[in-house]
């Protein structure tokens, strides 16, 4: 008997062991580094402007700008059966039913643009800057997603911290309900301050339902966000320091030099400016050179000449230049010309737009982090007050309103602490976006 309790005890332990290990393992501790990691390596459009990146890498060379020769090999072979009728200058006629006609000529030719008006060399320095450009919205994607991703991160953070706050509550909450059920047996309480603390629990646990659908929706999104299996279940660790020392001057001096939309705007520019260029170049003349070697046979049934082969090497230069074509080269230069100017614009209005932008996002960071303050203050009086109010509850010197009051109020203390936090970090995080600064 004696031993089958100690199999019973040990069989218990390795069960609640295992439900442990299952638990542990099915739930992980998703850190904002790990969630960052994991989105690089899986959201949909980081990956697409990964290989967009790729493409632009691959069409950046000499040859692909026309700098180096072309080299053709060619074979032609063409036979011909004809009924073939002639009249010599004697006046001889000669003529032969089904009368064949083979030739055959194969070679290899280079053709090789030495000179273009410089055209290769401005479509070579396009190529690049199409390549920097496709870096620079690769960049602008990372940053945009690690953002959402930090930005939804910490909203989780958020919506924890608000369940373990609705945790408390209950917790006083069944305080309450057993002090009222005490002081009813002992006669000190009517019925009626039992009933009202069980409605005030339940209403309690409702909120809380509430805020676990909430808080498993939000993990649901996050999930996609790091396109992975939505139902994987995790939990998130509390969210770093805030940093209270950013200076608006630093940040004016991080976007001229970081922020991607202002250098996207920069290397537009020097795209236009390159296809201008090309454009000018079409006024110079083109200059090529040309060789090649070729052998040639024909054989004929009927004529002069009944086999003829040739063979041997061919070359040459070749220049030609554009003299009239309808004033189409001014059309195009002054269109080219025009998207210099507007690509110039373009950027004097990133440049205000982005800085507006960095002026009110400071603003509302200077507001958050303020805020964050008082309601941290005001968390910690809602505290006291509510301890204070507990223990005149617990001795019946207050009424059940007054105790419910201040519960509520530090509840709802704690909710705008943890909200200003949130925003307050969150402002942290759009500032690090605009100026580019993010780290990944």
């Amino acid at each position: 008997m004696k031993r089958s309790k100690v199999m019973k005890k040990i069989l218990f332990q390795i069960a609640f062991l295992f439900f442990v290990f299952q638990s542990t393992k099915a739930q992980e501790v998703l850190r904002l580094e790990d969630a960052v990691q994991i989105a690089l390596k899986n959201n949909y459009d980081i990956r697409l402007a990964s290989t967009d990146l790729k493409i632009d890498e691959a069409n950046v060379g000499v040859a692909n700008a026309g700098m180096l020769p072309k080299v053709d090999a060619t074979f032609t072979k063409n036979n011909s059966i004809q009924n073939s009728k002639q009249t010599q200058s004697n006046g001889v006629e000669r003529e032969l039913d089904n009368a064949k006609n083979n030739t055959t000529s194969y070679g290899v030719n280079l053709g090789w643009t030495v000179f273009d008006g410089l055209k290769m060399f401005a479509r070579y320095d396009q190529l690049r800057s199409l390549q920097k450009q496709g870096e620079t919205e690769l960049k602008l994607t990372v940053m945009t997603k690690v953002s959402s991703v930090m930005s939804s991160y910490y909203d989780l953070v958020q919506q924890q911290h608000l369940l373990k706050a609705l945790d408390t509550t209950i917790v006083i909450s069944k305080q309450r309900l057993k002090t009222a059920d005490n002081r009813f047996i002992i006669g000190k309480a009517s019925k009626l301050e039992v009933l009202n603390a069980q409605v005030d629990l339940n209403a309690d646990i409702s909120n809380l339902l509430k805020q676990k659908e909430v808080f498993q929706n939000a993990k649901i999104s996050f999930n996609e966000l790091l396109a992975r299996e939505t139902d994987t279940d995790f939990t998130v660790v509390e969210m770093g320091k805030i940093d209270e020392n950013l200076q608006l001057t630093e940040l004016r001096e991080l976007v001229k030099s970081q922020n991607p939309e202002l250098q996207l705007a920069l290397i537009n520019k020097k795209v236009a400016e390159s296809n201008l260029k090309q454009v000018k170049a079409n006024r110079y003349p083109v200059v090529r050179l040309n060789a090649g070697y070729n052998f040639n046979e024909s054989q004929s049934s009927l004529g002069f000449t009944s086999q003829s082969t040739a063979r041997g090497l061919n070359y040459g230069v070749s220049a030609s230049i554009n003299v009239f074509n309808g004033f189409l080269q001014h059309r195009n230069e002054k269109i080219a010309k025009l998207q210099v100017e507007n690509s110039t614009t373009l950027i004097e209005q990133q440049t205000k737009t982005i800085d507006t932008q960095l002026a009110m996002a400071y603003q509302t960071y200077k507001t958050n982090l303020e805020l964050m303050k008082l309601e941290k203050e005001n968390e910690a009086i809602a505290k006291r007050n509510l301890e204070i109010t507990l223990d005149k509850f617990k001795i019946g010197t207050i009424p059940t309103i007054e105790f419910r009051n201040a519960q509520e109020n530090y509840i709802t203390a704690i909710a705008r602490h943890t909200t200003a936090k949130f925003q307050a970090k969150i402002s942290e995080v759009v500032l690090q976006e605009i100026t580019g600064s993010i780290k990944f």
